[in-house]
């Protein structure tokens, strides 16, 4: 185990690393709404049909295909600052760029121009990603991963925060063009904590660009047998199930039972990620504690629970202190899940191909939240809201009844 993996006499928390995962996150957070609500609402002011704001959502394709080009970023070194700060400071001058030359936009006059711009903006940010995820996984012992998830966790919700309020009060206030520029200098806060960042040490990038394709998978599945490996990845996909299901269709849910949209933006928007941030430190703390293994089984059994606050309320109805008491308890475990998931997956990647192997790891876990998820809104106007969310509470079944065999956590190759 290299040095910069120990925690010392440090407090876990108390770590200059600790502290640029944190600012990290809040760069990872930032570039997302700009290609999504930030940019449909500038889209709708300039009075673009909904088909075509529908259709933009296709821009935000490469944090789904980032697997695609991960190996590179395992294999190659940039001659600056190391392998992981390295591309880091590449893809964070790239969305600077990229994100500043939005400005130059016009929704009204090149819309084809705009999406080009919109999907460098995705490139850029799934890449960084990319980075990042691999910059955790290599810098934190496992005891730290936890804490290390839960810091970048807080990063990005405070970006969200940013981009989802932030951006909408300066655009009330100036054009959107120079909302964007404003949003761009912002991403000097990752470069910032780029440059504060200790580089990880003691993991030999591949060989060959072919090295960099092949002994990801390779690796996995050698560590501890096919068998495993295969069981390993049939629980990324189905761990966080019931969580994605009741998040799903939330918003539809809370507007059938009757509350208001301001409701649902003060109370789902605000409360719940102030309440995320909570859970994700609690988790954090949780893993420093107990370790990875026994913190899956408190984790999952929680949010096996955690839908119960939906079920109530569906069959209360239109209750504000069901309402707050759902969204609390959700929020604090999907926080509470996020941080200690993270972790989990951090440590089955080898830090000679964590940006690959973490990349098909989330990619994975994006399976779950994309796909098998797609008929919930069937499945609830076929069975109503309280059958729904007793069914997402069953989906935590098959996620918990693998924990038996995947407690015991294998930690990837660290040098």
């Amino acid at each position: 185990m290299t040095g910069n993996r120990t925690t010392g006499r440090a407090p876990v928390w108390a770590q200059r690393k600790m502290v640029t995962l944190a600012l990290l996150g809040f760069a990872s957070g930032l570039p997302l709404y700009l290609t999504g609500r930030t940019l449909q609402a500038w889209m709708r002011v300039e009075q673009v049909d909904l088909t075509t704001i529908g259709l933009f959502s296709l821009v935000a394709l490469p944090y789904s295909l980032k697997f695609l080009w991960a190996p590179v970023i395992d294999r190659f070194v940039p001659p600056w600052l190391g392998r992981r700060r390295g591309w880091l400071l590449v893809t964070q001058l790239g969305l600077i760029a990229a994100i500043a030359l939005m400005s130059l936009q016009d929704p009204r006059r090149a819309l084809e121009l705009l999406a080009l711009n919109a999907i460098l903006i995705a490139f850029f940010s799934a890449s960084q990603d990319i980075v990042i995820d691999a910059y955790r996984t290599d810098v934190l012992a496992e005891r730290e991963m936890g804490a290390g998830a839960a810091v970048w966790v807080t990063g990005y919700r405070v970006a969200l925060l940013a981009t989802g309020a932030l951006a909408f009060v300066l655009a009330d206030r100036i054009p959107w063009p120079a909302v964007y520029l404003v949003l761009a200098a912002l991403m000097a806060i990752g470069i910032g904590a780029t440059l504060l960042a200790p580089e990880p040490v003691g993991a030999e990038p591949p060989a060959s660009f072919s090295d960099a394709v092949v002994l990801p998978f390779r690796e996995f599945f050698a560590r501890d047998g096919a068998t495993r490996a295969v069981l390993v990845l049939v629980f990324v996909v189905l761990f966080k199930l019931p969580d994605y299901l009741a998040a799903s269709i939330a918003t539809p849910f809370l507007l059938d039972t009757g509350f208001s949209q301001t409701d649902i933006g003060a109370i789902q928007g605000g409360l719940g990620i102030a309440v995320t941030i909570a859970g994700a430190l609690a988790g954090g703390a949780l893993v420093a504690r107990l370790g990875l293994g026994r913190s899956l089984w408190v984790i999952g059994l929680l949010q096996a629970v955690s839908n119960l606050g939906f079920l109530g309320l569906a069959l209360v109805g239109k209750q504000y202190p069901f309402l707050v008491g759902a969204i609390v308890v959700e929020n604090f475990c999907a926080g509470l899940v996020a941080a200690g998931f993270i972790g989990y997956l951090m440590s089955l990647c080898s830090a000679r191909f964590s940006a690959t192997q973490y990349a098909l790891l989330s990619s994975l876990m994006g399976v779950s939240r994309d796909v098998l998820v797609a008929p919930a809104g069937a499945i609830a106007e076929a069975t109503g809201w309280p059958v729904f969310f007793a069914i997402s509470l069953v989906a935590a079944i098959p996620g918990l009844a693998l924990l038996p065999l995947l407690s015991r956590v294998r930690v990837g190759e660290r040098t």
